[in-house]
């Protein structure tokens, strides 16, 4: 069974900056891609970044030059470097990897 452990939420004023980080254990395929969606308040799921098994990544709009994607193979971990936070940003940050998702971590933005 495959789990997958989000952490580095939190409060950050705007302009500010966090690193989100997604710890898969279990048996995982290394050839899925990974993924971070977050949910803001009173919104639909969206998807902020991906990143294949060779490294290619995809980037939502809103996020582009601001959120940075990186996977880490050999430790099963994949993370979300957010800097120039905005309030817009608020919202729980879930990893995905194949059909499993992690619980969500919560990142908040004052402005």
């Amino acid at each position: 069974q495959v789990q997958l452990v989000e952490s580095g939420g939190g409060l950050v004023q705007a302009g500010g900056s966090l690193r989100l980080s997604c710890v898969a254990s279990g048996s995982i395929s290394r050839i899925y891609g990974r993924a971070w969606f977050r949910q803001g308040p009173g919104k639909q799921r969206e998807l902020v970044a991906s990143i294949t098994s060779t490294g290619s990544t995809f980037y939502v709009d809103s996020v582009k030059g601001r959120f940075t994607i990186s996977r880490d193979n050999a430790k099963n971990t994949v993370y979300l470097q957010m800097t120039s936070l905005i309030p817009e940003d608020t919202a729980v940050y879930y990893c995905q990897a194949g059909p499993n998702w992690g619980q969500g971590t919560q990142v908040t933005v004052s402005s």
